[in-house]
C-alpha cells in the first residue's frame, strides 16, 4: 500500500514539481493542501493543477480569518519587528499553514507531511517545528533535502520535463510569497546587496513617485492594543487589513529593501511590500507612546524583541511565546484609543494621537511652571550623579 503524504500546497515552481517527485520516489499517495491566507491567487486553479499533476485530492481551507485574528494581531499587539525592519509576514503565515497540514493528515489518514522549503531557508523551520508540535508521529518529507535539484534553474528544467505548467522562467526567476500582510521577493539580482531591485520586480505598492499628489488621511482605532476600525467603521480583521492594504499600496507605501540574518546562520537579501502593515505598526506604537508607562513600554520593547526571533524562528507553538502573549494581554490593556495618519508618495505621518487611557498631562508637558516644582529636579539629579561622580583618587 502506498505511503499517503499530505503536502502543503501552492501552485508556485516548488511544490508543482513535488507532486510527480513524491510519487516516483516514494510511490505515494499525495493529498495536497492549499491553504488561503489571503494570497489573492485562484485557489480553485491551483487545486485542479494539483489534481492535474497527480495528487489524488486537494484541500483548500480558508485560513484568512484565523490567520489575522490569532497570528497577525498577536504580533501586532507585542510590537514584534525582526531586526527592527521586517513585518514577519512569511513567518507568521507558516505556522497556521502547518497546523491545518497536519489536522489535513489526520482527516485523511496520511502518515507522513511535506513541504517546498529549502534547505538553507527559515521556512522548513517553521513547518517542521509546527509538525513535531502538532504531529510528532508524522514522518516528514523535505524533497529540498533529498533530490539532486541543486537550483531554481534545475527546477524550472524538471517541470518542462514533465509538461508541468508554472509561470517561473529563467528570466523572472524570483521566489515569492504573498497574504493578507505582504509580499515577499527573493532571489534574481536581489542576491546581490549590490544591486538596486528592478521596478517590475515590485508587485502590489505603488512606486512613491508615481503615487497621488494628494495625500490621504487615515483614523485607526485600536482597543487593547488590537486594531478594530478605520475611519470610525469598524470592520472585521479581514476587512480591516484588506482596506488599509488597498490606502497605503495606492499611496506608495509599504516597500522595504532588507539583508537579514537566517536562523540557519546565513545573511540573506529580501525585498518586501507590506501596505497594511506599516500603517499599522506605526500607529500602534504611537498609541503606545501615549498610554504605556515609561517601565511597563521600555520593558516591552525588549520582549518585543524575544517575540520577534520566535516568531521568525518558527517557535509558533512554544510555551515561551504563549506566556509572552500572557504579558501582552495585560499590558495592552490600556492601549486603546485612535491615531491619525498622513500618507504621501511612501511617507507616513502621524496627524494625532487619542486615547481615554492616555498618560500624557498638557500642565505638565508645558513649559509654564506649573503642577511641578522644579526645585525638585536638583536633589533628583544628585541623587543620580552619585553613580558617575568620581571617587577621590580613582583615575578617570
Amino acid at each position: 500500500m502506498p505511503k499517503k503524504v499530505v503536502l502543503a500546497y501552492s501552485g508556485g515552481l516548488d511544490t508543482s514539481i513535488i507532486i510527480p517527485w513524491l510519487k516516483e520516489h516514494y510511490d505515494a499517495d499525495v493529498v495536497a493542501m492549499v491553504g488561503d491566507v489571503g494570497q489573492s491567487e485562484d485557489l480553485e486553479a491551483a487545486r485542479k493543477k494539483a489534481l492535474a499533476t497527480g495528487a489524488s485530492e486537494c484541500f483548500v481551507e480558508d485560513l484568512k480569518a484565523e490567520f489575522v485574528r490569532d497570528y497577525i494581531w498577536p504580533t501586532l499587539r507585542s510590537g514584534a519587528i525582526y531586526e527592527f525592519r521586517y513585518l514577519l509576514g512569511t513567518s507568521m503565515a507558516r505556522p497556521v499553514l502547518a497546523k491545518h497540514q497536519v489536522e489535513v493528515a489526520r482527516r485523511v489518514g496520511a502518515t507522513a507531511v511535506a513541504h517546498g522549503c529549502t534547505g538553507k531557508g527559515n521556512d522548513q523551520v517553521r513547518f517542521e517545528l509546527t509538525y513535531k508540535a502538532l504531529g510528532p508521529d508524522l514522518e516528514v518529507i523535505a524533497p529540498w533535502r533529498e533530490w539532486d535539484i541543486n537550483s531554481r534553474e534545475q527546477a524550472i528544467e524538471y517541470a518542462h520535463a514533465h509538461k508541468i505548467p508554472i509561470e517561473q522562467t529563467t528570466k523572472q526567476i524570483y521566489s515569492r510569497d504573498r497574504n493578507l500582510w505582504h509580499i515577499s521577493h527573493e532571489g534574481g539580482e536581489l542576491e546581490d546587496p549590490a544591486n538596486a531591485p528592478v521596478e517590475a520586480m515590485w508587485q502590489w505598492v505603488t512606486a512613491p513617485e508615481r503615487a497621488p499628489e494628494k495625500p490621504a488621511e487615515v483614523e485607526i482605532g485600536f482597543e487593547q492594543g488590537v486594531p478594530v476600525s478605520v475611519d470610525g467603521a469598524r470592520l472585521e480583521p479581514v476587512a480591516l487589513v484588506e482596506r488599509l492594504n488597498e490606502l497605503a499600496a495606492a499611496h506608495g507605501v509599504g516597500r522595504v529593501d532588507v539583508v537579514e540574518n537566517r536562523l540557519v546562520g546565513i545573511k540573506s537579501r529580501g525585498a518586501y511590500e507590506t501596505p497594511a502593515g506599516t500603517l499599522l505598526v506605526r500607529a500602534h506604537q504611537e498609541l503606545e507612546s501615549l498610554c504605556l508607562d515609561r517601565e511597563t513600554l521600555h520593558f516591552s520593547q525588549q520582549l518585543a524583541v524575544r517575540y520577534a526571533e520566535l516568531v521568525y524562528y518558527g517557535m509558533w507553538f512554544t510555551p515561551l511565546r504563549e506566556a509572552l502573549d500572557g504579558f501582552f494581554a495585560e499590558a495592552q490593556r490600556p492601549v486603546t484609543g485612535t491615531v491619525k495618519l498622513r500618507l504621501s508618495k511612501g511617507n507616513v505621518t502621524v496627524l494625532s494621537r487619542q486615547s481615554p487611557y492616555s498618560l500624557y498631562q498638557t500642565a505638565l508637558a508645558s513649559f509654564r511652571m506649573e503642577g511641578y516644582n522644579p526645585k525638585d529636579a536638583a536633589g533628583f539629579i544628585n541623587l543620580l550623579a552619585l553613580s558617575v561622580v568620581p571617587r577621590r583618587g580613582a583615575k578617570r
